[in-house]
């Protein structure tokens, strides 16, 4: 099976946002929560929690956003 993405997450301080999401990507991160937990052993919990590591994964592996950055920096 190949890697996913994310891996176990970090107990961090949250913001609290408030977000909606179209139905199709919440049954989509609730499915990626239960892959994930059989990858790591571990219980995800609430699949809402995916949605912070997901959007900083993003960030981090955008290459013009990278790049933006660095020239805004």
């Amino acid at each position: 099976m190949a890697k996913l993405k994310l891996g176990a997450l970090d107990d961090d301080k949250p913001v609290k946002v408030t977000l909606e999401l179209p139905a199709a990507v919440h049954r989509d991160l609730v499915a990626y929560a239960e892959v994930l937990a059989r990858e790591t052993g571990r219980s995800v919990g609430d699949p809402v929690k995916l949605i912070a590591p997901m959007i900083a994964r993003f960030m981090a592996t955008d290459r013009v956003f990278a790049k933006a950055r660095r020239t805004v920096s």
